[in-house]
């Protein structure tokens, strides 16, 4: 553990240290990127789902096809080295902007196909697109990595989330303005229009990143990939156990509590939208609360104290469910705030830390793994829970002052997993980190949200 004059330390010398030239152009990447993948791969394309007839499974598959095709990362990793980063990355992410174009198209074929055809034409366009990114999407973490130094990654991840949720946020708004109470196919369909030129405007920042030289050696190496040594190496193993976790209790919440919304709630779906989009405020927030400072802290205290954050939410939206507390706006509000704001204080945690883990030498291949076991449970956990809350249907019981029905049996078993989720957690490696002690003081004390705590009213 590190004391803590050694984190302020740290973080001093982590604000001092700049990045490289021509980051800048990655983080605008990042912005407009995410405003184009939220509008396809969010809120709005499971509302069209469920404009469309989808039941449960079907949403489950339409938020799980984009994890569970990076499993294409495997084999896609030996030619990374021999195409280069930004020619591999620059490939997949223009094709897959085209697939954009031609889901705009499908809300606007109302007069000659059914509901039915129309949300099956759009699930083959959803799979050429994901398949698409599943492939391109091995370069990127390599990109990076080459190209920011160990000692400031965790100031650039920060800095990225916050460009990406500010984006977000804008989109959300937008797409809730644009959908209204009652959307008809035609604002669908600018909808997607906006993603596919927002896609296009970010490939002209994609282009701009500067590329990393490959030596010749890796370029051209044809040695076999042990796999299951990278797999095993304990580090890495235990990290990767963690993010399997996380993705299985995470996997479902963006989608099911967007559904529960919609159907229990009874929520227009331009107000879920304008809901949804609160949760990127708390992901742009934690920006200040953990700010350069991931850095110096680390990223074990960080996620131990998010999952245990998040065992808080899922009980709330249980609770919700169960009829045991009112789905008050300013209650749906705090609880959209705070899954953006754990949400991207562990993928921050995560991807920094596997950064910190991986080893130079295989670093595409391990990235590759980390990406595609993580993706893998992500995209399974939403079919998985589609399929539980189908099968319970609208049953409901009454039992020790709860009503259990499929959102709360839903809502309570996320809170189980992130449990084990947390348990993991604690048993990462990562010899630099800063003690839980230091962490909470640095969030409640050297945070400038502190303002805040000082001037809430007393009770």
């Amino acid at each position: 553990m590190i004391s803590r004059a050694s984190c302020k330390q740290d973080a001093l010398n982590t604000q001092n240290e700049t990045l490289p030239s021509g980051v800048l152009n990655a983080y605008l990447f990042a912005m407009f990127n995410a405003l184009s993948f939220q509008i396809v791969l969010g809120s709005p394309m499971v509302l069209y789902a469920k404009h469309l007839g989808a039941s449960a499974t079907i949403l489950g598959v339409v938020v799980g096809m984009m994890p569970l095709l990076v499993i294409f990362q495997i084999p896609a990793a030996q030619y990374v080295a021999r195409v280069g980063f930004k020619r591999f990355v620059y490939a997949g992410w223009g094709l897959r902007v085209s697939f954009i174009f031609v889901m705009a198209i499908v809300p606007l074929t109302a007069p000659f196909f059914n509901e039915a055809n129309r949300l099956g034409l759009m699930l083959i366009v959803l799979f050429a697109f994901n398949l698409s990114r599943g492939i391109s999407s091995a370069g990127w973490l390599p990109w990076i990595s080459s190209i920011v130094p160990g000692s400031i990654r965790g100031k650039y991840l920060v800095r990225e989330q916050a460009a990406i949720n500010l984006a977000s946020f804008a989109s959300f708004v937008l797409a809730g303005v644009c959908l209204g109470r009652s959307p008809a196919a035609w604002q669908f369909a600018i909808l997607f229009l906006y993603s596919a030129i927002m896609g296009v405007i970010s490939l002209y920042f994609l282009k701009r990143i500067p590329e990393t030289e490959i030596t010749e050696e890796v370029r051209t190496s044809q040695m076999a990939v042990p796999w299951l040594e990278l797999i095993q190496y304990p580090p890495f193993k235990r990290l990767a156990r963690t993010v399997i976790a996380w993705s299985l209790a995470y996997g479902g919440m963006t989608a099911f509590s967007v559904t529960f919304l919609k159907t229990s709630v009874q929520m227009p779906e331009g107000e879920i939208l304008l809901v949804n989009s609160i949760s990127f405020l708390g992901g742009l927030s934690s920006f200040w609360i953990i700010g350069e400072r991931l850095d110096a802290l680390g990223s074990k205290p960080v996620l131990t104290f998010a999952f245990a954050v998040w065992i808080l939410i899922c009980l709330g939206w249980a609770s919700i469910a169960a009829h045991l507390l009112a789905p008050g706006f300013s209650l749906i509000v705090m609880l959209q705030l705070l899954m953006g704001l754990f949400a991207a204080l562990v993928t921050m945690s995560n991807t920094r830390l596997a950064m910190a883990t991986v080893p130079v030498m295989g670093r595409n291949h391990f990235f590759a793994i980390f990406s595609v076991f993580g993706n893998l449970s992500l995209g399974l956990a939403p079919i998985l829970w589609g399929l539980l809350i189908d099968a319970i249907g609208h049953r409901e019981v009454r039992w020790l002052g709860a009503d259990w029905n499929r959102y709360t049996i839903f809502f309570g078993a996320s809170a189980a997993m992130m449990v084990i989720t947390l348990a993991l957690a604690r048993r990462l490696v990562e010899p630099q980190a800063a003690s839980m002690d230091a962490l909470l003081r640095e969030i409640l004390l050297h945070s400038p949200q502190r303002i805040l705590v000082r001037i809430w009213p007393k009770q």
